[in-house]
């Protein structure tokens, strides 16, 4: 395929030119499952130069009883969309075999052909990752509530007979009495953070413009500072607003960047924080009680060019009391898994060479929502 820059710098750009600058490999089969045409992402992923893959079958680029195939071979009979989630592609001749997504699609205007696309990022692990999370949120749930029956009631008698008995110790024993008060008191309010995961009512919610809910973010974390560290923003203005709690919303924001500051400062080598917005199509969930499929098209992320996240955590950095801070409890990622998961929105947490970023996905003002809002406003 010859690649063509139009000379006109103002003319759209050549088919071909768009093709090869998608991130994603793509392929075009004919109704030999011969590949017809291979973008550029598509050379590097299977390693072959494009003469070699127009040489090839598709099957060739697959593993033996790949269900690839069966996909390619159902786009053709249903005229639809065909999706494989975790699916190995590639062979030891042709850059080894990888974990993708697969998407194929009939060309209606001219259906001899299939598009291929294939996606090294699988969704199905995402959506894997956030079944996990609110499992880890249901777990802790169960965990609350036990504890605040079975521990704040008994704490509250330790306490009371500590300060009871504290006059009539001699002077080198009251603090003894003391120090059971403010232990209790430390208890006590560790079981009350712990019993926010136990209320598992909807929270109640309203448009709120997620903007300025970073906005609040960023004023409280600047405040909050013991050094200087940029805040940086890049925002998509013209993002819908997200039906949810301003308030919870916040709270999920400002945990994220406070631990991006911790990171930081805890680092010493100084950094900055990435706040940032965009609208992201295509991401969709299935909620499994109503068998729904959800759009979650409002991406909202938090970078930092910290340390990052060491990899034996990432797996369980959601679950309850893992920290990689020093002293922490462990409730705070957890808690905002919570969140995000009532407002049926998704975080994950994705590493780089230098730094991470929480990227947190959430559902967009329906229509009838806004006509309800409205409605009620009225």
């Amino acid at each position: 395929m010859n690649l063509v820059l139009p000379s006109d710098a103002n003319a759209p750009p050549d088919s071909g030119l768009l093709v090869d600058a998608l991130p994603n490999p793509l392929l075009v089969l004919d109704d030999k499952d011969r590949v017809h045409l291979a973008n550029a992402a598509a050379e590097d992923f299977f390693q072959a130069g494009k003469a070699t893959l127009l040489r090839s079958h598709f099957a060739d680029l697959m593993p033996l009883a790949s269900p690839a195939l069966s996909a390619i071979a159902e786009a053709r009979h249903s005229g639809g969309v065909v999706n494989e989630y975790a699916i190995s592609a590639g062979t030891p001749r042709f850059g080894s075999e990888r974990n993708v997504d697969l998407q194929a699609a009939l060309v209606h205007e001219q259906p001899r052909f299939v598009i291929v696309m294939l996606l090294e990022r699988s969704m199905a692990h995402k959506i894997d990752r956030q079944l996990t999370h609110r499992n880890a949120a249901r777990s802790v749930s169960g965990m609350a509530a036990m504890l605040a029956h079975e521990i704040k009631n008994p704490l509250a008698g330790i306490r009371g007979a500590a300060q009871l008995i504290e006059p009539t110790l001699s002077g080198e024993d009251r603090p003894l009495a003391r120090l059971i008060c403010e232990e209790t008191d430390r208890i006590r309010d560790l079981v009350d953070r712990m019993e926010v995961f136990s209320d598992e009512r909807p929270p109640e919610r309203e448009p709120v413009n997620i903007h300025a809910v970073l906005e609040r973010v960023k004023t409280l974390s600047l405040a909050g500072m013991v050094q200087p560290i940029a805040i940086k923003e890049e925002y998509d203005p013209s993002l819908p607003p997200v039906m949810g709690s301003r308030n919870q919303l916040i709270q999920v924001f400002i945990n994220l960047v406070k631990n991006a500051i911790e990171a930081i400062e805890g680092d010493g080598s100084g950094g900055e924080i990435h706040l940032s917005t965009a609208f992201r199509p295509g991401v969709r969930l299935s909620i499994a009680a109503s068998g729904e499929r959800v759009t979650l098209p409002l991406e909202v992320c938090v970078r930092d060019t910290g340390p990052g996240v060491p990899a034996d955590i990432r797996p369980h950095l959601f679950d309850p009391f893992i920290s990689t801070k020093p002293g922490g409890r462990g409730l705070g990622l957890a808690l905002v898994a919570k969140i995000v998961r009532d407002h049926g929105g998704i975080i994950e947490c994705e590493p780089h060479e230098r730094g991470t970023t929480f990227r947190v996905l959430l559902p967009m003002m329906r229509t009838t929502q806004q006509n309800q809002t409205q409605e009620g406003k009225a």
